[in-house]
């Protein structure tokens, strides 16, 4: 049903109606932010990739093919573009860029004001950037968004075997790591 409700919406943007495409970045905006922001590990990252990829969607929306749900589209694009700044920082640390993550401290903080336990988030975040690319999308796929692996291969055009031994590789890795004192 919702699915049938965002086509509506995108053919609504594909014949001129701007305010579709509104509907739409609402609805999806704060998706793309968290799953942007558990690639990169920092706000700054996934805020630049949230504004990226609803650029992207609003350039491309017209091409969309209906095909998949427009989640899954948009989930595809919004891996894509995190990295693609994964990829850019690495570049950016090859040529000796500083970045600043100090200035990253307050807002990462005020991010996660009033949730409970904020040293294990905290770790959990940091081990997560540990993690190769692959294993940590697949991870984030799984636990964070809450994925079948169906739906993980049809976003990521991977096997459902691939992206179970990714999950499995990964989890091993968090779990050794989260139980380090």
């Amino acid at each position: 049903m919702t699915e049938d409700k965002d086509f509506d919406y995108v053919r609504q943007f594909i014949s001129g109606n701007e305010s579709a495409f509104n509907y739409l970045a609402n609805k999806y905006q704060q998706k793309i932010y968290w799953h942007a922001r558990r690639m990169l590990g920092n706000h700054m990252d996934a805020d630049e990739v949230t504004q990226e990829v609803l650029i992207v969607i609003y350039n491309k929306l017209k091409t969309f093919n209906f095909r998949s749900s427009l989640y899954t589209w948009i989930f595809r694009i919004t891996s894509t573009r995190s990295i693609n700044q994964i990829n850019r920082r690495k570049l950016k640390r090859l040529f000796f860029l500083e970045e600043t993550d100090h200035n990253l401290l307050k807002d990462d903080n005020e991010i996660l004001t009033g949730i409970e336990n904020k040293e294990k988030l905290k770790k959990l975040d940091k081990v997560l950037q540990k993690l190769p690319v692959k294993q940590r999308e697949v991870f984030i796929m799984r636990n964070f968004e809450e994925l079948s692996y169906e739906e993980m291969s049809d976003i990521t055009g991977k096997s459902v075997g691939g992206l179970k031994s990714n999950y499995f590789h990964a989890l091993q890795k968090i779990l050794e790591e989260m139980n380090e004192k």
